[in-house]
């Protein structure tokens, strides 16, 4: 169920909000080679790259969520990134972003620069790598149901389930050199909040520990391994 959401996540998100953000990006690749092939191949090493960065914070976060596991407060994680969630769908504010973040933002744009100068599958998976870095609140939100996961497999496998969900719409649009209809995107980002309001329903609903399976799981009764008799 997690693996689904996360999934329609990156679906839904993608088309209300990628196709705006990313889609310049996407069609500004450059062409390797001359075939439809080649062509077809750098698109899609774009992709992977981004995906790749996806499932490498997949693994952060899941981390964190496995490390709060052995802490035994796993429960109290799962709710209060939910609630987090909600609390953000609800304000809907912009925050400024810091200096720091500003500095790392105009660094990763320097260097996808260079790598749109050069003409390579090796550049392309790279320009994906950075891409998929760069400061976007719909991967947040994917990372926040990464770390309530389960761990650091769980955490990268939902990441990426979200990359895949990513996937038409980005490698469509390298692909097409077209942007989906503002008037469309603007229909579809209806659909972006309540996929927000279902991940954090899902992972309150979760930290509540019910015994419900699969969705609600009796995290209660995981214990370190050390501490099993």
């Amino acid at each position: 169920m997690l693996l689904l959401t996360a999934f329609l996540l990156g679906l839904i998100g993608s088309l209300a909000h990628c196709a705006g953000m990313c889609g310049p990006l996407a069609m500004a690749l450059p062409v390797v080679g001359t075939s439809a092939r080649s062509f077809t191949l750098g698109r899609a090493a774009c992709n992977l790259g981004r995906i790749c960065t996806y499932c490498l914070l997949g693994v952060v976060f899941g981390l964190v969520g496995k490390t709060a596991l052995l802490a035994g407060i796993q429960r109290w994680v799962s709710i209060a990134l939910g609630v987090v969630l909600l609390a953000g769908l609800i304000a809907s504010r912009r925050l400024a972003l810091s200096r720091p973040v500003m500095l790392l933002i105009e660094r990763l744009k320097s260097r996808m620069s260079f790598l749109l100068r050069r003409r390579s599958f090796l550049s392309l998976a790279g320009l994906g790598l950075l891409n998929g870095l760069l400061p976007c609140g719909l991967v947040y939100v994917a990372c926040a149901g990464a770390a309530a996961a389960g761990g650091v497999l769980g955490g990268a496998a939902y990441m990426a389930a979200f990359g895949a969900g990513t996937l038409p719409m980005m490698l469509g649009i390298g692909l097409s050199g077209r942007l989906v209809p503002l008037s469309f995107r603007l229909k579809l980002r209806r659909a972006l909040p309540v996929s927000v309001f279902l991940l954090a329903s899902l992972l309150i609903l979760r930290g509540m520990a019910l015994n419900i399976p699969f969705l609600s799981p009796d995290l209660s009764s995981d214990k370190p391994a050390c501490c099993q008799k």
